[in-house]
């Protein structure tokens, strides 16, 4: 490809061999979308070829952007504990995050805040997402919260009126994985009406993702 060529988001910047090492290699010098220029680092995916369950959030926290893992914040604790609790093995999940770069805003005397990535910012990451859906090959797809499951199955997707359930994936997608959506875990931390509720909901939504996969493989 000519360096003339233009080719919208990250798709550029796939590398022809798509293993997870090169994707995530390639993936450390995206500049496919304006994120990267305040991000500390690209946050990959983690996890095996071949995990039956593949995990997907927003985008990176604070504590994911300085330490380069997804899921190792607080959300990232809840989600940990909510997978025990539903009787899912760790080492049958790849998590990873629909945008590659934390997206935030400073405020004075404060750690950085999060900002919810634009539809913009999500499209020009997709390619990476597919990349890592095709090179993982999962069983199942958990979309936590609505940026994930908007990248994977269109900006109308609510997931308040498909929570739960098992769906198909895009008829023109290049991947046969089945998809569930809840919300993501900080919204269960963020929830001050009822925690506890929250919790269990979240919890029975991945007990329906662990009893969807092959239980040889979970």
């Amino acid at each position: 490809m000519s360096a003339t060529t233009k080719v919208p988001g990250a798709q550029r910047y796939l590398p022809q061999k798509r293993t997870l090492s090169a994707l995530r290699a390639a993936a450390a010098g995206c500049h496919g979308c304006e994120l990267y220029r305040n991000a500390t680092q690209t946050v990959f995916g983690e996890g095996r070829r071949g995990a039956p369950l593949m995990l997907v959030g927003e985008q990176p926290g604070d504590h994911e952007d300085r330490q380069g893992h997804p899921f190792v914040g607080p959300a990232g604790r809840l989600l940990d504990r909510a997978l025990h609790d539903a009787g899912i093995d760790p080492e049958s999940v790849y998590t990873t995050n629909a945008v590659k770069h934390f997206k935030f805003t400073r405020r004075e005397g404060k750690r950085r805040i999060h900002q919810k990535p634009s539809r913009t910012e999500v499209v020009a990451c997709r390619p990476w997402l597919i990349a890592e859906i095709e090179a993982v090959h999962p069983q199942l797809v958990v979309c936590l919260g609505a940026s994930a499951a908007q990248s994977l199955l269109g900006p109308a997707f609510r997931v308040s009126a498909s929570r739960g359930e098992l769906l198909s994936p895009p008829t023109e997608s290049s991947w046969q994985a089945q998809l569930l959506a809840t919300v993501h875990p900080s919204a269960v931390l963020r929830d001050s009406s009822d925690r506890r509720e929250a919790y269990r909901a979240f919890v029975d939504d991945l007990r329906v993702a662990g009893g969807a996969v092959t239980k040889g493989n979970a």
